[in-house]
């Protein structure tokens, strides 16, 4: 199979920075404060994973291949060395939350859904919900007021909660909305990466697509219910799954890495 050349490379590459560069200007970020995020993360990228034997890449080897001077590699490195270390993948706990609460039997009522629950308590509350999706670095009271906000919980004339959707996300272009739309596209990224780099014998990432470029308009909204309906069912199975297999509370975590599936329509 013939190499990719550079040309085709950078086609690519403008193709899904399109989108990004969308975002970046909706949120006022500029071409330079871009440049210079991207100065930085070309030398550390270069740095962390080029190097040989375990060991980072040396300054030289780090310079010729981003194109930039030794000293301003140095540079880089230096404010690398001097920046937060940049944000995990994410998933939020007002997800974690709405899956165990259809899921834990313990918050189940007697028919197998969300039970209706008091706000605070040691048991069979959404304080201790929130505490057994390890929500220790957010305080129950926000999270409820967030579900709240976004439509998928309600609070009840008597003072409990109950869950009203599956599913959550912001709805407007805030913090959160923002780290899971990177988060998303890291994921998607290094799907692709571990696919193009993997050896011979390390299994492929799974990666499957089902588009059509010759689909008329009006069946759209059609397509629409069939991937609501569909899609949706496919990734209770999995939640089901990964909830059964997730760290209890109490247990350690030490060796648990992040998994899981992504589905997201495509449309032109």
């Amino acid at each position: 199979m013939a190499s990719a050349s550079r040309q085709q490379v950078l086609q690519s590459t403008r193709q899904w920075l399109e989108p990004l560069i969308q975002v970046l200007l909706v949120c006022g970020i500029t071409w330079r404060e871009f440049s210079d995020l991207s100065k930085t993360t070309f030398v550390d990228v270069a740095s962390k994973q080029f190097g040989k034997r375990g060991r980072p890449t040396n300054v030289s080897r780090t310079a010729v291949m981003t194109g930039l001077p030794r000293r301003e590699v140095r540079r880089q490195r230096e404010k690398l060395q001097r920046a937060p270390e940049p944000l995990s993948g994410y998933v939020t706990k007002a997800c974690l939350v709405l899956a165990s609460w259809h899921l834990d039997p313990e918050f189940l009522d007697k028919r197998g859904r969300p039970a209706v629950l008091k706000v605070t308590g040691e048991a069979r509350s959404f304080e201790a919900l929130v505490a057994r999706c390890g929500g220790s670095d957010v305080r129950p009271t926000t999270l409820l007021k967030e579900l709240m906000n976004a439509g998928a919980v309600s609070r009840r004339r008597d003072g409990r909660v109950e869950a009203l959707m599956r599913d959550y996300l912001p709805h407007s272009l805030d913090e959160q909305l923002i780290r899971l739309w990177g988060s998303v596209i890291a994921d998607i990224a290094r799907t692709y990466v571990h696919n193009l780099t993997r050896a011979a014998r390390t299994p492929a990432r799974f990666e499957r697509a089902a588009v059509n470029d010759r689909i008329p308009a009006a069946v759209v909204p059609e397509f629409l219910g069939l991937l609501n309906k569909e899609g949706q069912a496919f990734l209770e199975r999995m939640d089901q799954w990964l909830t059964a297999h997730q760290v209890r509370p109490g247990e350690s975590d030490a060796g648990s890495v992040r998994l899981g599936i992504g589905l997201y329509q495509v449309q032109d």
